[in-house]
């Protein structure tokens, strides 16, 4: 079974707090995801595999560490996911985006795919799938569904909120995958929004409704 991490940093809570206040406008509510995306991908990248190298100081030669192994995939679900990337990358600037464009049917609340651009070397690369909210999880499976089709073996999710019952049924569909998020929230309503939550990240972070 997949892991489910949930990252209780300090920094982390403060800004969770903050992007679920109605009060937060357009702009802070953005930086404050870009932020948070980049505190939850250092704890996300904690696995990574290192390997000894030998460099030379201004004052002596040393055996010291660096990343080796796979390279890393950055995977945004469109369009809320976009929001998560440019954190992630200021800590791994070398990672190839990709983008998969999936949403839920506002009458079934089903997943509906429309879009799928990855990187051509996928197959070889570890993947993090990147999207604020984990509701119904469809998106979530659907997004993981496309990348192992892919030949993709490695895949972590990184959402900043989740319902019990998007956790439930990515673990369900994707045992082998590892959930991230930042709070685990009560349930979800008739309409599919995650309760408390943050209302919908996409039109928060782009000003849209």
């Amino acid at each position: 079974m997949g892991k489910l991490m949930i990252l209780d940093h300090p920094l982390i809570q403060h800004k969770i707090s903050l992007i679920r206040d109605k009060k937060t406008g357009t702009r802070d509510f953005r930086l404050l995801v870009d932020e948070l995306a980049m505190l939850m991908a250092y704890e996300v990248t904690r696995d990574l595999p290192l390997k000894e190298v030998e460099i030379e100081t201004p004052v002596a030669k040393a055996k010291t560490k660096v990343i080796s192994g796979k390279t890393i995939g950055v995977v945004p679900v469109l369009r809320a996911g976009l929001g998560m990337v440019g954190g992630i990358l200021s800590l791994v600037p070398a990672a190839k985006v990709g983008h998969i464009g999936i949403y839920r049917d506002p009458e079934t609340l089903k997943p509906v795919e429309y879009y799928c651009k990855l990187p051509t070397d996928a197959a070889e690369r570890d993947f993090i799938i990147v999207d604020p909210m984990l509701a119904t999880g469809g998106s979530a499976n659907g997004a993981i569904e496309l990348l192992k089709k892919h030949g993709v073996k490695n895949i972590k999710l990184v959402c900043l909120i989740a319902a019990p019952e998007g956790v439930s049924a990515v673990q369900k569909e994707h045992d082998n995958v590892d959930i991230y998020i930042a709070a685990l929230d009560e349930r979800l309503n008739d309409h599919g929004y995650i309760v408390p939550g943050l209302g919908d990240a996409g039109d928060r972070l782009f000003g849209t409704k």
